[in-house]
């Protein structure tokens, strides 16, 4: 088992940021870890690549535990945090090859892994310039090549795609699930499409608790309700539609176009179709949209912070 997160918990102070989660990862999985903000992503990456100690609880990586072998850990860990620290008055080349030799890399070594991680990044055509010199997707590029310089089993990503235009995020997309194959990747985001787009399972942590660990599609399919969108020509008086059987809330987006939640399997096409013709309400669009992750995931948050 390449990471194994056991009873963790941090504080800072009388803030408790992760509350004793239990998860794992395995070899050639690449793990969505999801939450909003404040959640407890990026600490729980800090103690798994040694960065904070924990507070109670265990994580292993490759079987070495962070707060006994630290050293032992970083030579397994690649780490890519959600704010980039690159040294910008060096060039591409110049800095990888000194992160190598952090890494204890030498010679003809260190010198062919340099030219491999940039040819694997896209780093060809910028390697003899300056990093301060780079575009935000490059700078990416080049912190997931000192991530990977060393080759790493555990690569731990925070926020990789932060601030990124399309084009640049379905790149740094395909450079992931590439290096993915023979390693272990912890993806941390609060962009459900990257999950969608990058992962087979998923955790989800909101106030420092995981509320779910699943696989995507079954995170997907678990949501307790379905919505069907709604547009008229002109603004109508919703109160027959909320008197439906089946419909659990109505919220009308702009004038004329409608959004309603229901109960999972109540399809009610036909009962709104019936509505319009009695009501003579001039029905233009109706789609039953299907449940994405995005929507599970407000579910879960936002029930969180209700309950609390």
């Amino acid at each position: 088992m390449s990471v194994k997160v056991q009873n963790l918990t941090k504080t800072f102070g009388a803030q408790k940021a992760v509350d004793s989660i239990t998860f794992s990862a395995e070899k050639g999985e690449i793990l969505g870890f999801l939450g909003p903000n404040g959640a407890g992503k990026s600490t729980t990456m800090k103690i798994a690549t040694c960065y904070l100690p924990p507070t109670d609880g265990e994580i292993h990586v490759a079987n070495l535990s962070v707060v006994d072998c630290p050293v032992e850990v970083r030579e397994k860990v690649g780490y890519l945090p959600e704010h980039n620290p690159l040294y910008l008055e060096m060039y591409v080349h110049e800095y990888l090859s000194f992160i190598g030799g952090l890494h204890q890399m030498k010679g003809s070594n260190l010198r062919s892994r340099v030219k491999e991680m940039v040819d694997l990044c896209g780093l060809t055509q910028e390697q003899n310039k300056k990093i301060g010199a780079l575009s935000k997707g490059y700078r990416q590029r080049v912190g997931l090549a000192q991530s990977l310089v060393h080759d790493p089993e555990v690569l731990i990503l925070d926020e990789p795609t932060t601030g990124l235009d399309p084009n640049q995020i379905v790149e740094i997309r395909n450079l992931i699930k590439e290096v993915s194959r023979e390693k272990t990747v912890i993806f941390s985001t609060h962009i459900m499409q990257e999950v969608q787009a990058l992962c087979e399972r998923a955790i989800i942590i909101n106030h420092g608790q995981i509320v779910a660990d699943s696989k995507v599609s079954e995170l997907k399919a678990s949501n307790d309700y379905e919505l069907i969108k709604l547009e008229f020509k002109h603004a109508i008086d919703t109160d027959p539609l909320n008197k439906l059987k089946g419909v659990m809330g109505l919220t009308a987006v702009e004038e004329g176009l409608y959004e309603l939640k229901t109960e999972v399997n109540a399809d009610l096409r036909s009962e709104i179709f019936a509505l319009a013709a009695k009501h003579n309400w001039p029905l233009v669009g109706l789609q039953q949209v299907d449940s994405s992750l995005e929507d599970v995931f407000k579910q879960l948050t936002q029930k969180e912070e209700k309950d609390d």
